[in-house]
């Protein structure tokens, strides 16, 4: 089997490697290939994965936060805040907190359970799933939401007063549970697992 080192991109021929073994690229001496490497990244990418599956719900529907101001208390969860803009009529920026922030950060981490543990498609279709799950990945903004929230606190903390709901732990375990399961997916075990 072909392999070309993620380093310098030199090709290698490889041969199928027997348990403790590693190759190496002759040019720079990075590990091309180690056995059992891939079931064990599969495994990690689907632990996180489904973590970050099972806090996704407590993440979008538990209260975020409580805000106080002159007496009147707020709480609001994501998924509240985004009804709350549709009522209001704010369909636009309603609509694209819904998708950069819950629908393409749930298809990721749908994306990355099929990939890592489930397998139940073909190498093609995986192979464009991966793909697709690379598009999609960079527009999940999960991550920026949560900055941005913190920004938002920060600035308003002299005329408000904020309260941490039980959703925000569970929001940055989840998005650091995303973040995780991406960076151990590797994208060889597409062709590799059977």
């Amino acid at each position: 089997m072909l392999k070309s080192c993620h380093c310098c991109g030199l090709i290698h021929e490889v041969v199928p490697l027997r348990s403790n073994e590693l190759a190496q690229c002759t040019r720079c001496g990075s590990v091309i290939d180690q056995a059992k490497k891939h079931r064990r990244s599969q495994g990690r990418t689907a632990a996180t994965a489904v973590a970050a599956m099972a806090l996704m719900p407590a993440a979008i529907l538990l209260p975020i936060l409580e805000i106080e101001k002159l007496g009147h208390h707020h709480r609001s969860s994501i998924l509240g805040g985004i009804v709350d803009l549709y009522k209001t009529g704010s369909v636009l920026v309603a609509t694209v907190i819904l998708l950069f922030s819950i629908v393409f950060p749930l298809l990721k981490i749908l994306a990355l359970i099929e990939l890592s543990w489930l397998c139940s498609m073909r190498q093609r279709h995986r192979a464009w799933t991966y793909r697709w799950m690379e598009q999609i990945g960079k527009w999940s903004m999960m991550d920026v939401m949560l900055l941005a929230l913190l920004v938002m606190m920060i600035k308003l903390s002299g005329m408000v007063q904020f309260h941490f709901g039980p959703a925000l732990i569970a929001f940055v375990l989840c998005v650091s549970m995303s973040m995780i399961s991406a960076i151990c997916f590797d994208p060889h075990a597409i062709w590799e697992s059977p």
